[in-house]
């Protein structure tokens, strides 16, 4: 089977993404980066191999644990009794977050159609831009090139705001920082993100949130899953592939990708049938974190469907924590 089913996967993915959460939110605050992704990423195995899906993972988790994981690129998810699907996974973004006890770590899982994710192997960071539906007209091509003050007066005047008014997510990276300084001389305000890429995109492409707009650059796996969630949305992306280091950039190069090419959301995800759930691991913006309460536990989860243009946002309430945990 090649095409995606009728009925929602994305309500499928979202007990994906809370059964992560569940086992990863028992790591908050306690120091073990490595543990905390170890453990959250076989839990997210373990669950999409319950799932109706023959999928595969286009970008996977090597990258971020240096190590053979469940979830690597290429590897099958699903129980095969589905449709062909592209995958991408990141069972905690905003690790760090998580295990020095601060807000806004995520859950997050997409999918989309057998070859309709951009999936470029060997990168590892990319330029991006993010805003939501009621600026998406006015981010061009052109944007990615042109001087901040210029782009950021084409999305004021599209959300009918001065340029002062507006709200820019970066990643707080010495990478970043000429871009920082440059949205601070047209005196645009700056919001600073130690880590969460991909919470980050979602924010900026959520009306109404306050973020106006994500810049700068960041990791290759987050942004492509972002850029399911804000085609999703009805959002707007550019992205470029922004490489940091001589290695990186041949490998690219050598792996037959341009790394001049700017590239749409819709050219990042090229199928209107896409399904991307997240649920928080703890507190942030959109999604509240998980609390226990002994043999209970509450989850805050979203669920897009593109295709629709529909957003869920879901609270559960599991209160036989331990029976659902060895379902699961």
């Amino acid at each position: 089977m090649t095409t995606i089913p009728s009925h929602n996967v994305g309500l499928d993915l979202v007990r994906v993404t809370e059964a992560t959460a569940l086992v990863a939110g028992r790591w908050l605050g306690l120091g073990n980066r490595e543990g905390a992704h170890r453990t959250a990423t076989a839990a997210m195995a373990n669950m999409l191999n319950t799932i109706n899906i023959n999928g595969r993972i286009v970008i996977g988790e090597e990258g971020r644990l240096k190590d053979s994981t469940p979830l690597d690129t290429g590897q099958r998810v699903g129980t095969g009794n589905g449709p062909d699907v592209d995958v991408v996974v990141d069972p905690v973004d905003g690790t760090a977050l998580l295990v020095a006890g601060r807000l806004r770590a995520l859950s997050v899982v997409a999918v989309a159609p057998k070859d309709s994710i951009w999936a470029p192997q060997r990168a590892v960071y990319m330029e991006k831009i993010v805003v939501s539906r009621n600026a998406a007209e006015a981010l061009i091509p052109e944007c990615m090139d042109a001087p901040v003050a210029w782009t950021l007066a084409l999305i004021a005047r599209a959300k009918q705001k001065a340029v002062r008014d507006l709200q820019i997510i970066v990643l707080d990276r010495s990478r970043n920082r000429e871009l920082i300084e440059e949205i601070r001389r047209v005196g645009a305000r700056v919001l600073l993100r130690d880590h969460g890429d991909t919470a980050g995109a979602l924010l900026a492409a959520t009306p109404s949130t306050g973020p106006d707009v994500l810049m700068g650059i960041g990791g290759v796996s987050e942004g492509v899953t972002a850029a399911c969630a804000v085609k999703a949305m009805g959002g707007a992306m550019l992205g470029r592939l922004s490489p940091q280091t001589a290695e990186e950039k041949e490998a690219i190069i050598a792996a037959g990708h341009d790394i001049h090419q700017i590239l749409t959301c819709s050219e990042m995800v090229t199928s209107e049938k896409t399904f991307f759930a997240a649920t928080g691991i703890t507190p942030g913006i959109l999604l509240d974190g998980v609390e226990y309460a002994g043999n209970r536990a509450t989850t805050h989860s979203m669920v897009l469907r593109g295709e629709t243009g529909s957003r869920r946002m879901i609270y559960t309430e599991y209160n036989n924590l331990s029976e659902v945990m060895g379902a699961r």
